[in-house]
């Protein structure tokens, strides 16, 4: 079990990046500056799924080509995750769509699970994650564990904008195997457990405050 972080550094992810950084980004803004990284981020997060050789008939005549062996399940924590839903089904137009809800105790940190819609047998699919914030850890090292629970073996693919030492070192000591694919490892937590310098609150950027 290994966690291995990727910082995918492209120049048009960083130029993203700034704007979503921004606070005077506008929300519609942000949302196509969050789909744009989640794009260049899928690319390369799914550079190494298993391919097999196919036949196939052009206009003038008959050459191989490679497709996808297995179509992976692709599954978006809520409700930031779904920034990168539209870009990962652009990009992976059939693979299924798992759904995990987690939210944050304000106070203790602690992850909360409100929704799980997921297949019930995971057993030798490819898993994605997407999610956009890695900050505590514990999030994600819950929806990892409920794909484990339905049967997901193998290494984990996880997408995510930006993520904190802290929240690495927490899936790393929770024995995940995991391949993190990420803009940037970002300097620390503040006493909020808001990733600093960051971006604020993905979700509310995204959608609207709740409150």
């Amino acid at each position: 079990m290994s966690v291995a972080v990727h910082h995918v550094d492209h120049p048009l992810i960083a130029d993203s990046l700034v704007r979503v950084r921004d606070a005077s980004t506008p929300n519609a803004i942000f949302r196509q500056e969050i789909e744009r990284i989640g794009s260049l981020l899928l690319a390369e997060a799914t550079r190494n799924l298993p391919t097999q050789t196919v036949r196939v008939t052009t206009p003038l005549t008959e050459t191989s080509g490679r497709v996808l062996a297995a179509q992976p399940i692709v599954v978006p924590v809520l409700r930031a995750g779904l920034g990168f839903l539209h870009a990962a089904q652009e990009l992976l137009p059939n693979a299924d769509v798992g759904f995990i809800g987690v939210s944050r105790d304000e106070e203790t940190f602690q992850p909360k699970s409100y929704v799980n819609k997921l297949p019930e047998n995971l057993a030798g699919r490819q898993c994605i994650v997407l999610d956009p914030m890695l900050a505590t850890g514990g999030s994600l090292a819950h929806a990892c564990q409920q794909l484990i629970e339905r049967g997901a073996t193998g290494t984990i693919i996880v997408v995510c904008v930006l993520a904190a030492p802290e929240g690495i070192q927490v899936l790393e000591q929770a024995g995940l195997d995991l391949a993190i694919y990420t803009a940037a490892v970002d300097e620390r937590l503040n006493e909020h457990a808001f990733i600093v310098p960051g971006l604020g609150d993905a979700g509310d950027r995204q959608f609207g405050s709740p409150a």
